[in-house]
């Protein structure tokens, strides 16, 4: 069985919440779109007559044994063999699979409807198709085999997960079993300590691994929805580690975990932790530049800090990685996440955090949970209480549900970027006070997407390239949107395309990258050694006079 449930974490780690801010989706959007479909329906008698009489004939064809409909061989919901050789299941399955593909058909032929009118109808029947699919079922052939096998305790076992989901959860299953995992004892367990807070971060350094380290050191910004701690996760997956132990200096923002009280702190406030940050940074290692991470949301604020300082010729940052991260916005129309951030559900989702004073975190995760519902619900849901199994201890998965909050005017200032593309206009955008242009960060960048990403899309991601100024190297790992981070060394499947961002189309870049089986940290340590400096003597001890020692790692902003 625990092949089972980690095949199950495996596959919500490709599309689990990542940290990025967006709009939601609200119900009343997708009932909206419901009941277009049902005028739809009846304005066109006869196109819904014709899709329903080809409906009928293949359920003909179905109950006679005659058809050939087979679920995709991916759909790993259909894998026991039950569904093929049981001719009830069989008979359920097929037609299951002709009402699917009839509502398909039957949304392909809607021309009076826009590009995004036509992607929203088809979101929202595929959300209909999935929730009524046969595998989400009590008597489905697994549930039954389970039943019988432990005497109906699978059943007890299910329903009390049910209630507690209920109760604890909002009625979605839960991902993961929370009682395996405790920060700081088991996840985020690198020696180090915090040497600077504020109000509305803390700053960690790392103590180095190596008898040298580079001299300059390299200062990570997470994402403000997720905690730091993505980047230290268990010792075999954490980034930080393995930076230590490559001989960098590596410092690391954990972001307070924002309450009511907190509703006016924006990107003015964020940036000015960073550069809080820059400075301690700086001064700890006796340097004048730092290397600079920032992932997903954070990279977003990262991004923008560093052409604001640019802008007034300060030259600290020397170099900038983003990971899995989109500045150019507009790139992401075609995704579920665009085709519900219509102007009203922007006004709407402003509004409920203004009143909150925050966006709670388990608010963003429920909306992407329905975004890719087979792999964040009904997956959990079959698992959870129609097997009665617990969920997976996975710690990414942990990691994961360890959400946070955004300030009402972080929410509100993101969602504006969002709203108007913000970052690919100079000017569009000011940071306290100076106007942010993108093309003056003409420090060298190292910009990461996932193949798999539904989160932030690669080709989103590849845009970067044309916005920044300075040399940009793109490279695009075989995961998806967390696990393009948590890519250590030693993978058997891992491989990495790279290449300089050129060229103004991903295809043509996508055509000529450099393919690399293996990690891309190497690839990436290899790039940041470059803008590192000569290598010295370690520091004996974190801080310094300026900056003591204040706890050790994970301190407790982590904890909120």
């Amino acid at each position: 069985m625990k092949d089972s449930t980690d095949k199950i974490a495996a596959r919500s780690t490709e599309v689990m919440l990542g940290p990025n801010p967006i709009v939601g989706m609200r119900a009343r959007d997708v009932a909206r779109e419901g009941l277009k479909a049902l005028g739809l329906a009846a304005r066109q008698p006869r196109l819904t007559a014709r899709n329903a009489r080809e409906l009928a004939g293949e359920l003909v064809k179905v109950v006679q044994g005659e058809s050939d409909l087979t679920p995709d061989v991916r759909d790993r919901r259909f894998a026991d063999e039950s569904w093929q050789s049981n001719r009830a299941y069989r008979t359920w399955l097929q037609s299951w699979l002709a009402w699917r593909a009839m509502t398909h058909h039957w949304v392909d032929a809607q021309d009076d409807l826009s590009k995004y009118g036509r992607l929203r109808l088809d979101f929202l029947v595929d959300l209909l198709n999935d929730a009524i699919a046969p595998s989400n079922f009590p008597w489905q052939p697994a549930a039954l085999k389970k039943f019988r096998e432990t005497g109906g305790e699978s059943a007890r076992e299910g329903l009390k997960n049910f209630l507690h989901d209920l109760r604890k959860n909002r009625g979605l299953p839960s991902q993961v079993d929370g009682r395996k995992f405790k920060v700081g004892e088991n996840l985020a367990t690198t020696e180090g300590a915090v040497v600077a807070r504020t109000e509305v971060m803390e700053l960690i350094q790392y103590q180095p691994q190596t008898e040298k380290v580079y001299a300059r050191p390299l200062l990570i910004v997470p994402p403000q929805i997720n905690k730091y701690y993505v980047f230290d996760l268990s010792p075999e997956k954490s980034l930080v580690k393995g930076l230590v132990e490559a001989g960098y200096q590596v410092f690391v923002v954990s972001w307070r975990n924002p309450g009511r009280g907190h509703a006016d702190w924006g990107l003015a406030e964020y940036a000015a932790a960073i550069e809080s940050a820059v400075s301690v940074t700086c001064n700890i290692t006796h340097q004048t530049r730092v290397n600079m991470l920032g992932a997903c949301a954070g990279g977003i604020t990262l991004a923008a800090f560093v052409a604001a300082r640019r802008a007034v010729g300060d030259e600290r940052i020397n170099s900038m990685t983003l990971l899995v991260n989109v500045l150019d916005t507009g790139a992401l129309g075609d995704t579920a996440l665009g085709l519900f951030a219509g102007p009203r559900a922007v006004e709407a989702a402003k509004k409920v955090s203004r009143r909150k004073g925050v966006l709670e975190g388990r608010d963003m995760a429920a909306a992407f949970a329905w975004l890719r519902p087979n792999d964040l619900i009904w997956n959990y849901w079959v698992n959870n209480v129609l097997l009665g199994n617990a969920p997976p201890a996975f710690d990414v998965l942990y990691w994961n549900c360890d959400n946070t909050r955004l300030p009402a005017r972080l929410h509100e200032e993101f969602l504006d970027i969002y709203k108007t593309n913000a970052l690919t206009q100079r000017g569009q955008l000011r940071l306290q006070g100076v106007p942010v242009d993108l093309a003056q960060v003409n420090c060298d960048s190292y910009i990461l997407g996932g193949t798999t990403d539904h989160i932030t899309p690669w080709q989103a991601c590849y845009r970067s390239t044309q916005l920044l100024g300075g040399d940009t190297t793109f490279v695009l790992s075989n995961s998806g949107h967390i696990q393009s981070i948590l890519n250590p060394p030693g993978g058997k499947k891992a491989e990495f395309w790279h290449g300089p961002g050129d060229h103004k189309d991903p295809s043509q870049w996508q055509a000529q990258a450099q393919h690399q089986d293996g990690s891309w940290w190497p690839h990436w340590y290899a790039w940041l050694g470059k803008r590192s400096g000569r290598k010295h003597a370690a520091p004996l001890e974190l801080g310094n006079e300026a900056y003591p020692m204040l706890l050790k790692a994970p301190g407790t902003y982590v904890f909120d």
